[in-house]
């Protein structure tokens, strides 16, 4: 595959610098991993379950932080819903019944149909916020279009609902909804970031629409939901490939900034299971913080220090002068391959194995000519529920440059 032609970013972040400082903090330093999911649905809009179910799943299976993306809306404001047109119908109201108690319900009749207040995120917050174990973060899926494409945008722990924001092209409809948020989160000084959705969904975003928006940081190369097509077929680009792309042409010349890779669940069902459903628990971030706050979560993620997973556990990346080293946390009979994959400057090859290895530790040694490295663990475990049948855990880290000096 042939280098797409230079991209003339302005510099946003420093990957080099930020990563450096963040992955290299010194042994004093009290971070741990905070695993989190940043793209779920509710009955507040195409979900098929009440809000605090969904985050009580999440809490009860060990996550520790949480944003619900319902589209086009925040939870807040009086939404009532028809019980008979509940998505997932009797048994969710039951469920919900059981774990919070009818006193929590509040129900009304209108016309002879029978509703059912939704709780605001401002009701629910306190009822499964809990300080230093588990987080909720206001977000929003800004859902927008061009031409039929979908072009969805997440907005993590917003302060105001924004609506679309439309554009002439799928470059411009993308970038007016992250400038969006940017613009929010200087004039509310509150820290958040906005990522892309599903770029392979109905094949709308493409390599050259991507590099058109220095902006955006962060896209999903892991998607739950089974219509996303993250692995592209034999005429489009699957999410690692296009990945791959916008690296090699951001990082080519010193300045422009990096994309991150996020994997995420895009929940909606929560009753039935299936690769056919698109239900929680298929893919995450584990984020490396000093605390459980959105402060500390947002600054270890634009700084790099994370990774997305979808089964595999990291104990530990490590980035020193001359090499990168990734750790991995064993499972009785499971067998890892780390792929450390990148581009070399001067070479036509996007995206290639630049050294694979098996075992729970994999060193890659930087020669100097990379453009960037990031690293793909394999498991030999199958995946429960997944996305496609058939697939196996796995762990992406996020991309690298070899320090200053190499």
């Amino acid at each position: 595959m042939k280098k797409v032609s230079s991209f003339k970013g302005k510099l946003l972040f420093l990957l080099g610098i930020a990563l450096f400082a963040v992955v290299c903090a010194p042994p004093t330093a009290k971070l741990q991993w905070y695993r989190g999911n940043l793209h779920t649905h509710s009955y507040w809009s195409d979900g098929d379950d009440f809000p605090e179910m969904v985050v009580d799943w999440y809490k009860s299976h060990g996550y520790h932080f949480l944003a619900l993306s319902d589209h086009n809306i925040l939870a807040e404001g009086e939404m009532w819903v028809d019980v008979d047109r509940l998505k997932g119908g009797m048994v969710s109201l039951e469920k919900y019944r059981q774990r919070f108690g009818a006193d929590w319900i509040e129900e009304r009749t209108v016309e002879d149909k029978r509703q059912i207040r939704l709780k605001t995120f401002a009701e629910y917050r306190p009822l499964l916020d809990e300080e230093g174990r588990f987080l909720l973060m206001p977000s929003e899926e800004i859902s927008d279009s061009y031409k039929q494409k979908p072009i969805h945008v997440n907005a993590t722990n917003l302060t105001e609902l924004i609506l679309p924001q439309g554009g002439s092209s799928v470059a411009e409809v993308m970038a007016n909804n992250i400038r969006a948020v940017l613009r929010q989160r200087e004039e509310s000084e509150q820290p958040m970031f906005p990522h892309l959705n599903h770029p392979n969904f109905h094949w709308a975003v493409m390599p050259e629409d991507l590099l058109q928006v220095p902006e955006e940081r962060f896209f999903e190369v892991y998607n739950g939901h089974p219509a996303v097509r993250n692995y592209g077929d034999s005429l489009h680009l699957s999410t690692e490939q296009l990945w791959d792309i916008i690296l090699t042409e951001r990082l080519s010349e010193s300045g422009d900034q990096s994309l991150y890779g996020l994997a995420i669940d895009d929940a909606h069902n929560y009753h039935d299971k299936g690769p056919d459903r698109s239900n929680p628990g298929r893919g995450w971030v584990m984020v490396r913080a000093a605390e459980l706050t959105p402060e500390a979560l947002v600054a270890a993620m634009e700084a790099g220090d994370f990774y997305a997973s979808t089964g595999v556990q990291l104990k530990d990346i490590h980035l020193a002068q001359d090499r990168l080293t990734i750790r991995i946390r064993r499972e009785k009979g499971v067998r890892y391959i780390t792929r450390f994959v990148g581009t070399r400057r001067n070479s036509d090859a996007v995206g290639e194995v630049l050294k694979e290895a098996a075992g729970t530790v994999a060193t890659y040694r930087f020669t100097g000519d990379e453009i960037y490295v990031r690293a793909k663990v394999i498991s030999t475990k199958i995946k429960a529920n997944p996305y496609q049948t058939g697939e196996v855990e796995v762990a992406w880290t996020q991309p690298v440059m070899a320090p200053a000096g190499r």
